[in-house]
């Protein structure tokens, strides 16, 4: 069976911190879902018949033909407003943004753009609007329509590092890739302009395809805390993901 390979097509192997957030995920789902022991080992089994046959050997070189590693061009610095293809980051401007934001985050979604993800309490909006640590930058259609934020927070000037954060806040905007555009703009942003030697990510969202879409953009996997906070009745554990100025393409 074929592993992933990085540039240079050498092997690379999946490291063991991903695939026990995987691994830890699909046991959390299929027990909910009702799997006994002998299930998890029929399970297995046909997980490997699928790698190994033609069907697996398909999807594996559709992947590694989508996969590669992510680049950012830090060569110059960029300054707000952030252009691309579909939306613009600007900067937070607190007579016109402020109640827009606080609509933003009353939902399930939006709340998460408040909470700590290290001690789960919530962060009020003026806390984090006011906060000389954090820096924050409206996505906005190529119009002018607000849609979203997205956020450096305990931005350490000592250390060159800090906290990304992103959020659509518009519900009919969610699931078009608005998300990641803006998260790419920023992070070059935070490279270039802010000469960030480390941006990171903290999430209770251990799914695959959320860390897919962080690990596109370059994040790694970097360790769990288990059980870390106690969010809506229950624990959660908290995902660690980061990604270096050392570790990019330019």
């Amino acid at each position: 069976m074929d592993e992933k390979k990085d540039l240079n097509g050498s092997q690379k192997k999946i490291p063991d911190t991903t695939l026990q957030t995987l691994a830890k995920n699909l046991y959390r789902e299929t027990f909910k879902y009702g799997f006994s022991k002998t299930d998890y080992v029929r399970f297995v089994n046909v997980l490997l018949d699928y790698a190994m046959g033609p069907e697996g050997e398909k999807d594996r070189k559709n992947n590694n033909q989508q996969s590669s590693r992510k680049s950012f061009d830090i060569s110059s610095p960029a300054t707000l407003p952030l252009k691309g293809k579909r939306i613009i980051i600007r900067s937070f401007d607190e007579k016109s943004d402020r109640k827009i934001l606080s609509e933003w985050v009353k939902d399930d979604k939006g709340r998460q753009f408040l909470i700590s993800r290290t001690t789960a309490k919530k962060i009020t909006l003026n806390r984090l609007l006011e906060g000389e640590e954090n820096i924050i930058g409206i996505i906005t259609l190529i119009d002018g329509t607000p849609i979203g934020a997205v956020a450096f927070l305990d931005y350490n000037v000592q250390h060159f590092r800090a906290e990304l954060r992103k959020l659509i806040g518009r519900k009919d905007m969610r699931g078009k890739g608005y998300a990641k555009e803006a998260s790419e703009m920023w992070i070059r942003y935070g490279f270039s302009t802010l000469d960030l030697e480390k941006i990171y990510l903290n999430t209770f969202d251990t799914n695959i395809r959320n860390i897919r879409l962080n690990e596109e953009l370059g994040f790694r996997v970097e360790g769990i805390l288990r059980k870390e906070v106690f969010v809506d009745g229950e624990y959660r554990d908290v995902l660690r993901m980061g990604l270096c100025k050392e570790d990019i393409v330019r």
